[in-house]
């Protein structure tokens, strides 16, 4: 079971009721929602090098899982890449940045994707303007597997408390390309006290925390049928589901005992990080969101590379009104003057997590 922001919001109402409430045997044995996870195992299997591409980028992170993304095929081994904007997240992000961020995270995957396959990925950005299409995509033969292809498949966002070991400084120096490593003890206790009071801001902000718990999925049967948002699932969650214990309204109570063992919970997983690494960029224009998440995808499949854990923690990074003295901060302690901080996140060793759920890939195309 994964103890994250998303699931410690679950552990409301039950507070830490053992698992052996819920009868044990074949309920507990099969609760994997198989068909929310089929698209990792479908990954790479498609002839034509646009959809094999696709196959894998639909598995890049993105802001609550939302999936942002529609496929348009246009011309032979051409598509074009538009923004879902029933997927926005109108509280937390209103300005869609994280939304384009997580689009960025799908280009490049798509990108390292193609090579695998020997093609390269001619890509022209908002080829309409930046409030238009985000990407018209070109297939062309010849290109070399990217090596970050390889990690692909293991790649996670580790939402779990990290070991007490440092990030050796061979590591943090590899992972200078693509943000800044923060190591030192006194900044690491400073970024800790900002994530901290950030998330407590978002879970204590009615409409924010509103817009977490609508997109929580709870159970197996609710994540196979909309295999996006916020997935609880596992034997220990089920159990208090049946137990009457786990339900959508106890997530939007503070008060509650649940909630406040959640916050806890939270916070002893803050605890537990050794380093943190932040990516700015020059300005905070549509092109510099998706080349942040662009260069987040690849710093995520180079920490699975070399065996680190990565849990992006970017509440301190939202645009919204209660938000703001906590903006600042991120920026006075991670950013030059005039840059964005676009990304921040918890960087140790940790443990391999379960894949997370995703819609198939012929339901998030336009056509073909």
């Amino acid at each position: 079971m994964s103890i994250s922001r998303r699931k410690t919001l679950a552990l409301l109402g039950g507070g830490l009721i053992v698992a052996a409430t819920a009868s044990a045997g074949t309920f507990l044995a099969t609760r994997t929602p198989e068909k929310a996870l089929k698209p990792w195992s479908n990954a790479g299997g498609y002839e034509d090098p646009r959809l094999f591409a696709l196959s894998y980028a639909l598995l890049a992170p993105n802001p609550h899982n939302r999936q942002p993304w529609l496929i348009e095929l246009t011309d032979k081994n051409a598509f074009r890449l538009h923004r879902d904007t029933a997927r926005d997240l109108p509280h937390t992000d209103p300005y869609h940045r994280q939304i384009f961020i997580g689009l960025g995270c799908f280009v490049e995957q798509m990108t390292i994707a193609a090579s695998l396959k020997g093609y390269s990925a001619e890509i022209s950005l908002f080829p309409e303007g930046a409030d238009g299409p985000i990407a018209d995509v070109v297939m062309v033969e010849g290109a070399d597997a990217d090596p970050l292809g390889a990690h692909i498949m293991d790649r996670r966002s580790c939402k779990e408390p990290f070991q007490d070991t440092p990030v050796p400084d061979a590591m943090a120096a590899q992972l200078q390309t693509y943000g800044s490593v923060w190591t030192n003890p006194a900044d690491v206790e400073s970024i800790k006290d900002l994530t901290w009071q950030a998330w407590l801001t978002e879970m204590n902000t009615h409409r924010t925390l509103k817009e977490s718990v609508d997109l929580m999925r709870f159970g197996k049967a609710e994540i196979n049928a909309n295999p996006d948002g916020i997935d609880l699932g596992g034997p220990f969650l089920e159990s208090l589901m049946v137990a009457g214990l786990l339900t959508k309204d106890s997530q939007l109570d503070p008060e509650s005992t649940g909630f406040q063992e959640g916050v806890k919970m939270y916070q002893a997983m803050l605890h537990a990080t050794p380093a943190y690494i932040s990516l700015t960029t020059p300005a905070n224009t549509r092109q510099d969101q998706i080349e942040a998440g662009r260069r987040w995808l690849r710093l995520n499949l180079e920490t699975t590379r070399l065996g680190l854990a990565l849990h992006p923690v970017s509440q301190a990074l939202q645009e919204f009104d209660e938000m703001v003295p906590h903006h600042a901060e991120a920026h006075r302690l991670l950013a030059k003057p005039g840059e964005t901080v676009q990304m921040l996140g918890r960087l140790g060793f940790g443990p391999h997590t379960a894949r997370t759920p995703r819609w198939p890939l012929e339901t998030r195309m336009m056509n073909g």
